[in-house]
């Protein structure tokens, strides 16, 4: 029996990327050694999400693997992202020199998965995306009666309204989703901040915060670590 091949996954903190984990520890010829993520240096949280970088440990501490995390400004160029993408695979490679393979949780976006590919294979890495071309109504759906649970930690207002942000990522939500917003917010209606599931060792248990608007454009409500008397979910 030939060996599983190690695979390092790009970790924002949300359910498409944990689900890309549970899926590929359902497959045999896969082993996940550890998660990358995209900080936003003068945010200290990830990129996109805007999720807190000691949740983001939190949760890689929850599923049981290392996060390694790619730092990048504010005001991110495609060169500057790629540069420190590639400076973080090069850290990557001298904890794990045998890696060659990356994850990411895309459901249905082929230029950027065209991207992905593209920019990796340049690295000599090459990319896998285990749930891509799901049917996402469908999902949605599985991940929440796998027991995954998540929140909404930001909302494009453009759109979604502002009031789904801080919402529970369950079937309430999914009813209520307007025409047209795809269900497990692949067209960037939505980002979410994941707690629990099939993936994690335990729950971890957060605090939800303000929402704020930024940029007249994104809702993002704060998910902090709660002391284990104060949690609102765990």
């Amino acid at each position: 029996m030939s060996a599983a091949t190690a695979v390092l996954l790009s970790w924002s903190g949300g359910k498409d990327a944990a689900w890309a984990l549970h899926a590929l520890r359902e497959q045999a010829d896969f082993q996940v050694v550890g998660l990358l993520t995209t900080i936003t240096a003068e945010y200290d949280r990830a990129s996109m999400q805007g999720i807190r970088r000691e949740v983001l440990h939190a949760q890689a501490d929850a599923v049981g693997l290392p996060l390694m995390e790619v730092s990048i400004p504010a005001k991110c160029s495609n060169a500057d992202y790629e540069a420190a993408l590639h400076d973080g695979l090069r850290r990557v490679a001298q904890r794990w020199p045998d890696l060659q393979t990356m994850a990411f949780g895309d459901l249905h976006l082929e230029d950027i998965r065209a991207y992905r590919a593209t920019q990796l294979a340049g690295q000599g890495w090459n990319i896998l995306t285990p749930i891509f071309g799901s049917d996402t109504a469908l999902l949605a759906r599985e991940m929440i009666a796998s027991g995954l649970r998540a929140s909404l930690c930001c909302v494009d207002t453009t759109q979604l309204p502002a009031s789904f942000a801080g919402r529970p990522f369950d079937l309430e939500l999914l009813s209520e989703l307007p025409p047209g917003i795809d269900h497990c917010g692949e067209n960037g209606e939505f980002h979410t901040c994941v707690y629990d599931g099939p993936m994690f060792n335990r729950p971890i248990a957060l605090t939800q915060g303000e929402t704020v608007v930024r940029d007249a454009r994104f809702a993002y409500t704060d998910f902090t670590l709660s002391p284990p008397s104060s949690a609102n979910f765990a």
